[in-house]
């Protein structure tokens, strides 16, 4: 890195108590720029000399994290000590209580030896010096104050960028960044006996880089040898650094034991790869590669993983993950995120893969983008890849969703203009899915059917037009929309035009293979807001109340024969229930006479944090909706939808609940039920429980109602000083199976962390994979096995390393 600095001359000081001696004036030198000054009242002798030198300037990298180092070349060397003698333009001998300084480099010792010509010097006796930090003592040094060349025996040392330290027989000074400890030892550990060391014949030390490259190096843990190495390289520094990482061992139920010794290229401050061969013992060797890269306006990753005549299947397996962002211009931009596999089976058989388990629909997807004042365009090209699962009788269990080859949608808005707001959205999609699985008089159920081969282009346009009226305390807001649907419907290879619909009704004629559709529709949202100061477990606070009126007519359009692209049952929630449509997508627009009419309560604090929130909401049915998505799931037979009731929020610093409850009074019956609560009442401890209930659980595509009935549960939590314990697990009341678990313990020592950890996945609904992780984190140097943190994380929310500094932040 550069190196800029400036000295000037340093006049000796005194220090009271030594003795005095007189030397001659030093001759002044072409390149001196500091001179003795010695007087018979001054009880030390103090001597300084700097030389011109060109110090060539290194790069910096763009990740460094360290600040620059002083240039010492013009700072003056000065030496100190209780008694000096020699001639002062060649040799100085200094004795009892040495102390030598140059720019950043200070050595003290009982005696030294001060060549002033060369600017070097010898010390011999307890031996202590300090270099940009680092710290170093052994019995006898030779040093170059200029280049920094030397050696320094029988050291032990410090290094002050990662408290790594150790001693050796001896250390060879390269340069002022470069060194090289020759039989010696490294470790973080704080202990004198520390629980993990490096034993190498040699370790070149280069600070500038922040890396350290061990020699025939032995890896002990607890005085046991674990690995051993040809060369083993570790960071000085949080900086990245091209090299061998360390191996990652693990097993599963269906793979064996598992070893990938990743290779890790620093290519660029803002590019890396990392290549990692993975022996799998039952299938083989795996080659796997992970790009990453980022620049001014972009920024990708893309991940491969291929496994050449797997000893299982006699079959190729190959995935591939790649994700791209890109700024063109202002306002344009692109990208894509790309996911492929090479079988159904993929994620199932390599459960530490880039493909996700519980991922079983892969997508690819390409994407342009602009923006404009109050406009915007988007184009959209997207395929689907589902991984297919199949239940006890053989019959698929996933529907594969359309592909959009292309969908373009062209959109703008305007916010008051005279009072009115208002916004038009414009899309065209092609649809296309040209999956055959399954042949028509296979015996496959209604479910196999839907997924014959179907397309068609469908135009879509939206105007809307509102004009809100927002004042203190309340609000009204009138809104017209339009939705248009244009369709032209490919048949299939039968010349069916549309399976996907119930039959056509004796009475009424096909609609055909092109058709239209317009549906106006008008809205009126209304509400009052009224505080007042409240008071909360004793705490002040502002509670509100809420109360909200939405209304919506849209006239009735039978829609029977109208195809169901990207259509589906909209969730029921507090926020779907203030919208028109109670359909997804634009293939299905409810007709609607209804009223929504709904009262939230909330406690505020001061800071904002909502303490507690309360809310009760149904919707009323003037007349009763009569367009379904073609079976029986989403019929309306009531003049009240179900009653919805919320409470949730921020209850204490460490208590949060959200719960939901969605209860028919028609039937008397809770229908959905949602609880969630998290305790965490301080680092490394969180409780989290839910509890799912829904008599509703419905697939829009493939329209299959099965019931849900399950809890789930995860913590993490201190056992003991050291030892914590994690886990979750998620139990079917209904089916009376489990889900997804895990169980692990974590050990934190001073200076390393031990976890072992056991995951089962369901990866199907007949299938799971088993895993274990064994990790031990070595602070300072690195991790050895199986890295289990990314499924802590997401199978236990709020789980914090239990490696990193202590973290709460009160809520």
């Amino acid at each position: 890195m550069t190196r800029s600095s400036s000295a000037l001359p340093k006049q000796s000081q005194s220090r009271p108590g030594r003795a005095a001696s007189q030397l001659p004036a030093l001759r002044r030198m072409t390149v001196l720029v500091a001179s003795v000054v010695a007087a018979a009242s001054m009880p030390v002798w103090a001597w300084a000399q700097t030389t011109e030198t060109v110090t060539p300037t290194v790069p910096t990298t763009q990740n460094s994290t360290k600040p620059p180092r002083v240039n010492d070349s013009d700072a003056p060397t000065t030496v100190e000590a209780e008694q000096m003698t020699g001639r002062p333009d060649r040799l100085i001998n200094l004795d009892n209580d040495v102390d030598m300084t140059r720019g950043e480099t200070n050595v003290k010792s009982n005696k030294a030896t001060y060549r002033i010509v060369e600017n070097e010097a010898e010390a011999h006796g307890c031996v202590r010096m300090n270099r940009y930090g680092d710290k170093y003592t052994g019995d006898d040094l030779k040093l170059n104050m200029d280049s920094g060349q030397g050696f320094l025996t029988n050291p032990t040392y410090w290094f002050k960028a990662n408290d790594g330290h150790g001693s050796a027989e001896r250390i060879d000074f390269i340069d002022e960044d470069k060194s090289k400890i020759i039989t010696g030892t490294y470790t973080t550990c704080p202990s004198t006996k520390p629980d993990w060391y490096i034993k190498s014949s040699t370790l070149d030390v280069d600070s500038g880089l922040g890396e350290g490259v061990a020699h025939n190096g032995v890896l002990y843990f607890k005085s046991v040898p674990i690995l051993g190495s040809p060369v083993l390289s570790f960071p000085l520094s949080n900086e990245r650094q091209s090299g061998v990482l360390p191996p990652v061992i693990g097993t599963t139920n269906n793979g064996g034991f598992e070893f990938n010794l990743p290779y890790y290229f620093n290519i660029a401050p803002n590019r890396d790869f990392t290549l990692y061969p993975n022996i799998i013992t039952q299938r083989g060797l795996q080659m796997g590669g992970d790009a990453r890269y980022i620049g001014d306006g972009y920024s990708g990753q893309t991940k491969i993983e291929y496994l050449p005549d797997d000893k299982l299947t006699k079959t190729n397996r190959y995935a591939v993950q790649s994700i791209h962002s890109q700024t063109l211009a202002p306002g344009l931009t692109m990208g894509w995120n790309v996911n492929f596999a090479s079988d159904n089976n993929y994620p199932d058989d390599f459960t530490r893969s880039i493909t996700q388990s519980s991922a079983r629909v892969l997508n690819r997807e390409f994407d342009l983008n602009y923006s404009g004042s109050f406009w915007s365009v988007a184009a959209l090209a997207s395929r689907y890849q589902v991984l297919q699962d199949f239940d006890a009788n053989g019959n698929p269990t996933l529907s594969r969703p359309y592909d959009r080859l292309p969908q373009v949608t062209v959109a703008a808005a305007k916010q008051d203009i005279y009072g009115f707001d208002w916004n038009v959205t414009a899309q065209y999609t092609r649809f296309r899915n040209s999956q055959y699985d399954f042949p028509q008089g296979s015996g496959t159920t209604q479910a196999s059917t839907l997924l014959l081969p179907l397309g068609g282009d469908r135009i879509y346009i939206n105007p809307q037009l509102s004009y809100p009226i927002i004042r203190p305390g309340y609000f009204i807001t009138p809104k017209i929309q339009l939705d248009a649907t244009s369709y032209s419907i490919t048949p299939n290879k039968f010349g069916v035009p549309n399976p996907l619909v119930s039959p056509t009704p004796a009475d009424q004629a096909p609609i055909g293979n092109n058709f239209n559709r317009v549906l106006p529709t008008f809205s009126l949202d209304s509400g009052l807001i009224f505080e007042r100061d409240a008071k909360f477990f004793g705490n002040q606070m502002t509670q509100t109340l809420e109360p909200r009126l939405f209304y919506v007519r849209t006239p009735y359009r039978d829609q029977s024969q109208y195809p169901l692209f990207d259509s589906g049952v909209a969730d029921f929630n507090f926020a779907q229930i203030f919208t028109e449509n109670r359909y997804t997508g634009h293939d299905r627009i409810g007709d609607a006479n209804q009223l929504t009419a709904a009262v939230i309560s909330r406690f505020i604090e001061e800071s904002g944090i909502e303490r507690l929130r309360l809310g009760i909401g149904q919707r009323f049915y003037f007349t009763p909706p009569r367009v379904t998505l073609g079976g029986t799931t989403d019929t309306i037979t009531t003049s009240r939808s179900d009653l919805l009731l919320t409470a949730g929020g921020q209850v204490t610093q460490a208590l949060g609940i959200d719960n939901t409850i969605q209860y028919s009074p028609s039937n008397n019956q809770w229908v959905r039920a949602s609880s969630n609560i998290k305790w965490q009442p301080g680092p490394k401890k969180v409780i989290n429980f839910s509890y799912q209930l829904d008599h509703n659980n419905v697939d829009p595509l493939l329209l299959d109602n099965k019931y849900l009935k399950q809890f789930d549960v995860s913590a993490q939590w201190p056992l003991s000083r050291r030892w914590y314990g994690v886990g979750r697990v998620s139990y079917s009341l209904q089916e009376k199976t489990v889900g997804q678990s895990l169980l692990g313990l974590e050990y934190k020592a001073d200076c390393w962390v031990f976890r072992v950890v056991g995951q089962r996945t369901p990866t199907s609904s007949t299938r799971s994979t088993t895993g274990i992780f064994v990790q031990l984190e070595l602070n300072g140097l690195s991790s050895i096995g199986s890295n289990p943190i990314q499924a802590l994380r997401s199978s236990v929310p709020g789980y914090q390393n239990v490696n990193q500094p202590d973290s709460f932040i009160s809520r």
